[in-house]
């Protein structure tokens, strides 16, 4: 197995390995795609035997993570961002469609040791820090299970000085004291930052984090922000954001992905997305951004209602039912991903059409 280290060198394979494969949108500051999913869909039977339904809870989505780049994947809940998530670190199955780490595909890790290498290069971090930290245990205890796991070569010393390290970088210090301590005497700012230190102590290429900061106070989601940013340029790790909140998506990340109904709704550089965005659910989001340079917001009747939950839907734009620009075609068609400027791509009729999204 090839060990990675703290600034992580391209992968074997930086190109496409299967036709049709997505090209890879520019990276924070690499070029090659780090991992890359196809087609990917999540399905999940509900009902009973005899009324069994489906529920889509992601539907052939394709999306791609550059080396030294954070990707926002943003939408409201019920999108389908957390499950993309867990198909990316494992937890689940993919219902079909493929992903790639490295140019290598998914579907053909096959053994424990293939499987742990993955986790590692992979981890996840939690919205909810209790869910990664075992509130019995001092906070040194995750750090060190994962290193016994991850990196079983390290003698005992080794293991110390590492997590030592770890926890001066995500900024808890002094950490020969800090990991004496139970979670139940950090603050929830201090437990998220014991979760990053977790992840890193594998020594990660790409990290996915599940809305780390949406349950800390305003005031200290700045610190883990600026935190995910110098992963990135000091250490080289890649980071999917996950999130509600554009205004945290605009401060630290390279690409924005938006997420509706299961389905990703527009992608692209992230400051081309917000400052010229197509897609009516787009404008919709922005209007809840409290920023002066985002656009106008859109009108009260497009900011009725929730997106649906996909039970066995039929074809046609998701969004239709909140969106005062449908347009017939909306009704029985449903949009696929166009570009619309170098690197931006929106799933909207009325934006292909040429309408201008941003004048209602």
């Amino acid at each position: 197995m090839t060990e990675l280290t703290a600034s992580p060198s391209p992968g074997p394979d930086g190109g496409p390995t299967a036709p049709g494969a997505p090209a890879v949108p520019e990276p924070g500051s690499g070029s090659a795609a780090l991992l890359r999913a196809e087609g990917l869909t999540k399905h999940f039977k509900i009902g009973n035997t005899l009324s069994q339904r489906t529920l889509h809870a992601v539907d052939d989505v394709d999306l791609a993570v550059g080396e030294r780049q954070i990707v926002a994947l943003a939408g409201e809940s019920g999108s389908g961002k957390s499950t993309i998530a867990r198909l990316l670190a494992q937890i689940y199955r993919p219902t079909s469609g493929h992903i790639y780490f490295e140019g290598k595909p998914l579907s053909s890790i096959r053994s424990r040791a293939d499987r742990l290498r993955y986790s590692g290069l992979v981890p996840m971090v939690f919205q909810d820090p209790f869910a990664s930290i075992n509130p019995v245990f001092r906070v040194s205890h995750g750090v060190q299970r994962s290193l016994k796991l991850h990196r079983p070569d390290l003698s005992k010393q080794q293991r110390q000085d590492e997590m030592l390290r770890v926890f001066d970088v995500v900024g808890l210090a002094p950490a020969a004291d800090v990991i004496q301590r139970y979670p139940h005497e950090l603050s929830g700012g201090q437990r998220q930052r014991v979760g990053f230190a977790q992840a890193l102590a594998t020594r990660p290429k790409l990290i996915l984090a599940d809305e780390p900061v949406s349950m800390l106070d305003v005031s200290i989601r700045i610190g883990l922000l600026n935190l995910m940013a110098e992963l990135r340029d000091a250490a080289g790790v890649s980071i999917l954001y996950i999130t509600h909140d554009l205004a945290s998506a605009r401060y630290v990340a390279d690409r924005l992905v938006i997420m509706y109904a299961a389905q990703i709704a527009e992608s692209g550089p992230i400051e081309e997305v917000l400052a010229h965005p197509k897609h009516p659910y787009t404008q919709l989001l922005l209007s809840a951004v409290p920023d002066p340079r985002a656009p106008l917001g859109v009108s009260a009747e497009t900011d009725r209602g929730e997106p649906p939950k996909v039970i066995d839907p039929t074809p046609g734009c998701r969004f239709r039912g909140r969106c005062p620009l449908a347009m017939e075609t909306c009704q029985t068609v449903t949009p696929v991903l166009n570009p619309v400027a170098a690197g931006h791509e929106v799933a909207c009729h009325v934006a292909q059409s040429g309408a201008e999204v941003e004048a209602f």
